[in-house]
């Protein structure tokens, strides 16, 4: 018994000099990472932009405003411009519908709502199935491609569920959650795209920036 008593306090001591340690490297390397973890996912984003709104000449960044979604996600919105005109907005979007979890996607639409292009940002769908989306609704084959596409004007969703758009074989559940983020992205911007921009017009007139 003593000598169970004796060496006690020493494995306390060794199994807390061991966290501490171990909890010190950790802040280390999350110090040591998160800035590069940080630039990576900033240009990330700012490759998406160009891919979805090509032809712009301002920085979209700079003139990024978020707006909430009727699901309570909270959408960036990057207004692209051309010689100080709007030719498009990439919205940041996102949904839960899919079948492991979260999607997000950057869309570019044009001032309209029409589809320019997107970008899969993350996912975490099955290989070889739902990870088609990357490419999928933007390839001419059949009706699968939503490119030009006006989510208004033409229905959007998957033909089982009677709409215009062929699903990724054997991945319905990833469809529906992909364009469903896209309508997301449509439906949030369209109804609160002027009071977001007169807001942010407003801002920036008291900040007394130039208009």
């Amino acid at each position: 018994m003593g000598k169970r008593a004796s060496t006690l306090p020493n494995m306390v001591l060794t199994l807390l000099v061991i966290t501490a340690i171990s909890g010190s490297s950790l802040g280390f390397v999350y110090q040591l990472t998160k800035e590069p973890i940080a630039a990576a996912r900033l240009k990330k984003q700012q490759e998406a932009i160009k891919e979805v709104v090509p032809g712009f000449d301002n920085d979209p960044g700079s003139e990024m405003y978020e707006l909430t979604s009727a699901e309570n996600f909270v959408l960036k919105v990057f207004p692209a411009k051309k010689e100080g005109q709007l030719i498009g907005v990439a919205i940041e979007s996102i949904t839960n519908k899919g079948f492991s979890g979260e999607i997000k996607v950057m869309v570019g639409m044009k001032p309209d709502g029409t589809i320019i292009n997107y970008k899969v940002l993350e996912h975490k769908e099955t290989p070889g199935l739902g990870t088609k989306m990357a490419d999928w609704f933007k390839t001419d084959k059949g009706n699968q491609s939503i490119l030009e596409k006006h989510p208004g004007k033409n229905k959007l969703t998957v033909v089982k569920d009677g709409g215009e758009v062929d699903a990724i074989t054997a991945a319905t559940i990833s469809s529906r959650a992909f364009l469903h983020a896209i309508e997301v992205a449509y439906t949030t911007y369209t109804k609160n795209a002027d009071a977001a921009t007169s807001a942010t017009t407003q801002t920036k007139y008291e900040e007394g920036e130039e208009q």
